[in-house]
């Protein structure tokens, strides 16, 4: 099995979801919330695009069903949504949305607009982390066969 990437030594495995429902009614909110230049979102962005982070190709404002995620991973998944201060009140809805995502197979990775603005450098490890744990390729060596 070939990997993707390698976070710290470590092979990360692909992880594509096929089929993912799409609302094409979304679609042009899309590009407004491209443009809008979220701060936080565009910080991360510039952390992430063009393949910097671990050669990892992430997708900005993807529609997923009946959502536009913040951020895309096709090859693993991968969701990572950033939290700013109106998700304050919208826990119930929050809630519903990482569960729909989820039941289709994905995973989400949340960080707060806080982290973002002041702790980049940890939020980038705490995604290594989570990308490990999710998608890091067991190593057989390691535990000579035994489970």
């Amino acid at each position: 099995m070939e990997a993707l990437t390698y976070i710290r030594g470590i092979p990360i495995q692909k992880h594509r979801v096929e089929h993912l429902p799409y609302n094409a009614k979304l679609k042009p909110l899309v590009s407004g919330k491209r443009k809008a230049g979220i701060l936080c979102e565009v910080l991360f962005w510039r952390q992430v695009h063009r393949g910097i982070f671990h050669g990892i190709d992430f997708d900005r404002q993807r529609i997923i069903g009946n959502y536009i995620v913040d951020f895309y991973v096709k090859d693993l998944g991968l969701v990572v949504e950033i939290d700013g201060w109106i998700h304050d009140y919208t826990a119930e809805y929050d809630k519903k949305r990482q569960l729909d995502l989820e039941l289709y197979g994905l995973n989400v990775f949340r960080v707060s607009n806080h982290d973002i603005l002041y702790n980049m450098m940890v939020v980038l490890k705490d995604l290594e982390d989570f990308i490990i744990l999710k998608y890091g390729i067991k190593n057989a060596e390691n535990n000579d066969g035994k489970e």
